[in-house]
């Protein structure tokens, strides 16, 4: 905006120095060419009368000497009462040009060698007319104007130099607040919430900071209501789950025993992770720095520990594959565990018992793929399951398990699609991309997953 400013400010001055500079110059121009010629027509008016009483050459000498014209001056008699023609002076005129000015009576210029000259009809007392020659030097008529023209010229640099700098001060001036208000918005989308601006400059920028200030605020204020509220939420459960656990220390010894406790049990630190997040003002999924993440296998074996009793219990063949090494994932380990959860829980609740399902986890070279499919009915709308609030269409589905997945692979430049497994139901693909490089990155490992089918097996 400001180099803008300045642009149109240096065109705007330009053009106006340049409508008048011009035009000005060419009348300095004509007005010192008329000074000349006035300056001849004085000289040519002072031996008229002089002439109008004699043509003794000797008189008119004088008369031409005390002129003062410096042998700039000229007269040229007709011949008239048998003397001959006689001129006086240097000559520079035609002939022709003497003889039209004598037939037509009146003064006319005509240009010669380095100047022009002036040539004034003057009559006899004989009646005849007489023609009075002034030189004009090309000096003379141009005296002075170069220097005007070199004062117009720096006037009018001085205009748009001045021009210029007051434009960069008023751009400066409007700039500067818009661009305090330009990294305070950047700052407050990365996440500083203390981000505020200057209220000052133009009147509009100042109210357009006020509105991001007042904006801020209330980003967090409602920030703080968020937390408040998920805090409380989560507080509120620990009374229900304290009952639980008094009441599974009553169930005895055996595995279905053992897990409802583990399934208490971790219950209980998942509120308590989510009040403490709530607390610190922290989000759940930071980004992932050199070094960071965790062994995705150890994390899925880990896992399918945990659901593969309940898998048994009704009676569900399962199958895991690839986690025989380690495989690292840019993401914490809680995050990943919790969209595991997530979508092995809606396996679990949004098919029949009995029913088959399977994790393959596959290291590629810039991304780790983790499938998680089932042989159940499928996803009848895939885009409706994927958006934030919104299930797949079963009752008491709320969307929210595939949104945590979705953000978790976007955290780290990947993505999460939803299609037909080979087991005939869903398969809900998550990418983890290593560097996050995004999109570009994820079009090329789909090019090379889109080639390896994945294992059909079942191992119980």
């Amino acid at each position: 905006m400001r180099w803008a400013l300045v642009k149109v400010c240096l065109a705007v001055t330009t053009m106006v120095v340049v409508a008048f500079a011009v035009p000005l110059g060419l009348v300095v121009k004509e007005m010192a060419r008329d000074r000349a010629f006035s300056n001849a027509e004085r000289e040519a008016a002072a031996v008229a009368p002089a002439l109008s009483i004699t043509t003794d050459r000797d008189e008119l000498e004088r008369v031409v000497a005390s002129a003062g014209a410096d042998s700039g001056m000229a007269v040229h008699l007709p011949a008239v009462d048998g003397r001959s023609a006689l001129d006086l002076g240097r000559r520079r005129a035609a002939d022709r040009d003497i003889e039209a000015v004598r037939k037509l009576g009146r003064a006319s210029t005509t240009s010669v060698p380095g100047g022009s000259t002036l040539l004034q009809p003057v009559a006899l007392g004989s009646g005849a007319i007489a023609v009075v020659e002034v030189y004009v030097p090309e000096s003379e008529v141009t005296n002075g104007v170069g220097t005007a023209w070199a004062v117009l010229a720096a006037v009018g640099l001085a205009l748009i130099v001045g021009s210029v700098a007051v434009a960069d001060r008023l751009g400066v001036r409007m700039v500067r607040p818009a661009q305090r208000l330009a990294e305070g918005a950047h700052e407050l989308g990365e996440g500083r919430l203390g981000a505020r601006v200057p209220e000052d400059g133009p009147a509009e920028l100042r109210l357009a900071a006020v509105a991001f200030n007042s904006m801020a605020d209330q980003v967090v204020q409602l920030l703080a209501n968020e937390r408040e509220l998920a805090a409380d939420l989560s507080h509120r459960l620990r009374t229900p789950l304290t009952v639980l656990r008094l009441n599974t220390a009553s169930l005895g010894a055996g595995p279905a025993a053992e897990q409802t406790r583990a399934a208490v049990a971790q219950l209980e630190r998942e509120v308590d992770t989510i009040i403490r997040t709530a607390r610190e003002a922290k989000p759940q999924t930071a980004a992932a720095g050199p070094g960071a993440g965790c062994d995705a296998a150890e994390v899925v074996r880990e896992r399918m520990g945990f659901w593969s009793a309940l898998a048994e219990d009704e009676g569900r063949k399962w199958r895991v594959a690839g986690v025989d090494g380690p495989v690292r994932v840019p993401v914490a380990r809680a995050d990943l565990a919790a969209a595991l959860d997530a979508l092995l829980g809606n396996v679990f609740r949004h098919t029949a018992e009995g029913t088959a399902f399977a994790v393959d986890v596959h290291n590629a070279e810039d991304a780790v793929i983790v499938l998680v499919s089932d042989a159940g009915p499928g996803i009848a709308d895939p885009d409706a399951a994927m958006a934030r609030g919104r299930g797949s269409g079963n009752t008491g589905s709320t969307g929210l398990g595939l949104d945590i997945v979705r953000r978790l692979a976007e955290a780290t430049g990947g993505d999460v699609r939803i299609g037909s497994s080979v087991l005939g139901g869903t398969e809900v693909r998550i990418w983890f991309q290593r560097d996050g490089r995004g999109p570009v990155a994820r079009g090329r490992t789909r090019r090379r997953r889109s080639g390896k089918p994945v294992p059909t097996g079942l191992d119980h």
